[in-house]
C-alpha cells in the first residue's frame, strides 16, 4: 500500500524527518532561499499533507493548487496568519500549530534583546572588534539600567508570562495589558498590574510586544502610541512585524522621540528599512524561537500532526476540528 504523499517546505530536523518517512512519501524543499510562488504552487500539487512555515501563504489559490486530495496543513509555528483556516475548513483541510513548545525559549530571547539595546551591546561588540577600542573612559558606551525599571507587556498571554516572570530577579515593575485581563492569582504571582495600552504605552521604560497578529493588531504601535512613550523609553517586537508600523517608528527614532528598539521582526521580512539601521536598534533575523532543542519540538509537533490523521486519531493541536467532522 502507498503511503501518503507529504510536501514540506524546509528540510527538517533528523528526528522529525525519520518519523515523517515512516508515515509518508515526503518531498523536500532543499534549496538555500524560499520557494517563489510559482514553486510552491507546482510542488504542492497532489499531496495529500503539507508541512509548512510562516513564510508560505496558504490561502485559496494554495489550496486550489494542492487539490482535492489535501487534508492536512501543519505549520511550524505558534502563530498562523500566514493560513486562511476558513477556506481550510470549508475544504474539510485540518490545520495545525505548535503551541506551549516555544514560549521559554522566545521569552529568553525577547531578554536578550531587551539587555542588548539597553546596555548597547551590539555596539560595544562591534566597537571592540573594530580595533577602536584604545582607552578606558568614565562615559564610554553607557546604556541604561534595566534592575528596578517598568516593564510594560502588551499580551500577557504564554510568552508574556515567561516574559514577565524573568523580569522578578531584575526587580521591575510589570504593567500589562491583554485582551482579557489575567485572572487574581497570575497577578499576583507575577507582580504584574493590569492596565489601558495607552498607560502601558506612557509609563513603561520597556514595552515587549506579545500578542498574535490579526486585524485587531496590525499596525497596534503607530505615531500615536509611539510619541506617548518616555523619550528614555525602548521597544521590543519578538511577535509579528506588521503589529509595529515601521514607518513611524523609524520617524520616532529619527526625531528621539523614543530611546531605541529592539527588532526581532518586521513588516516585510526579511526586507529591513535602512531607517532601522540604527546604533540604537538592536536588529535579529527573527530568531524568537531559534534553539535547536525549541526548533526540533516544533518540527515534530507539526509531524505528529500529520501522522495522527492519517492514523484516524485527531491531530493534538489542531486549530479547527470541524474540519475533521466528515472523516470522523
Amino acid at each position: 500500500m502507498s503511503k501518503p504523499k507529504l510536501h514540506s517546505t524546509h528540510v527538517l530536523f533528523e528526528e522529525p524527518r525519520r518519523k515523517l518517512a515512516e508515515h509518508f512519501d515526503v518531498d523536500y524543499w532543499t534549496a538555500e532561499e524560499r520557494p517563489t510562488r510559482e514553486e510552491f504552487l507546482m510542488r504542492v500539487a497532489g499531496k495529500d499533507a503539507l508541512v509548512c512555515l510562516l513564510t508560505e501563504k496558504i490561502d485559496r489559490q494554495a489550496l486550489d493548487a494542492a487539490g482535492p486530495n489535501l487534508r492536512i496543513v501543519a505549520n511550524v509555528a505558534v502563530g498562523y496568519d500566514n493560513i486562511d483556516v476558513p477556506a481550510c475548513t470549508e475544504r474539510h483541510v485540518a490545520v495545525s500549530n505548535t503551541p506551549g513548545v516555544l514560549d521559554e525559549t522566545t521569552a529568553d530571547f525577547a531578554w536578550t534583546l531587551l539587555m542588548a539595546v539597553a546596555r548597547r551591546l551590539i555596539e560595544a561588540d562591534r566597537f571592540a572588534r573594530s580595533g577602536a577600542w584604545k582607552k578606558w573612559n568614565l562615559d564610554q558606551l553607557c546604556g541604561t539600567d534595566v534592575w528596578g525599571k517598568t516593564l510594560g507587556i502588551i499580551g500577557l498571554g504564554r510568552i508574556g508570562k515567561a516574559v514577565a516572570r524573568r523580569a522578578a530577579g531584575f526587580r521591575m515593575k510589570i504593567i500589562y495589558n491583554s485582551n482579557t485581563r489575567a485572572a487574581a492569582e497570575v497577578e499576583r504571582e507575577l507582580n504584574a498590574e493590569f492596565l489601558s495600552r495607552e498607560q502601558i504605552f506612557e509609563q513603561a521604560d520597556f514595552v515587549s510586544l506579545h500578542v498574535p497578529l490579526n486585524e485587531d493588531t496590525r499596525g497596534l504601535v503607530g505615531p500615536a502610541q509611539l510619541a506617548s512613550m518616555k523619550r528614555t523609553a525602548f521597544l521590543i517586537n519578538t511577535t509579528r512585524g506588521p503589529v509595529v508600523q515601521e514607518a513611524a517608528l523609524i520617524d520616532a527614532l529619527e526625531r528621539g522621540i523614543i530611546a531605541g528598539a529592539a527588532l526581532d521582526v518586521f513588516e516585510r521580512e526579511p526586507i529591513i528599512p535602512d531607517g532601522l539601521r540604527r546604533d540604537n536598534v538592536v536588529l535579529a533575523p527573527h530568531l524568537g524561537s531559534a534553539s535547536v532543542e525549541t526548533r526540533t519540538r516544533m518540527a515534530l509537533i507539526a509531524v505528529e500532526n500529520a501522522i495522527a490523521l492519517f492514523s484516524g486519531q485527531r491531530p493534538p493541536t489542531i486549530l479547527n476540528p470541524q474540519a475533521l467532522r466528515p472523516f470522523s
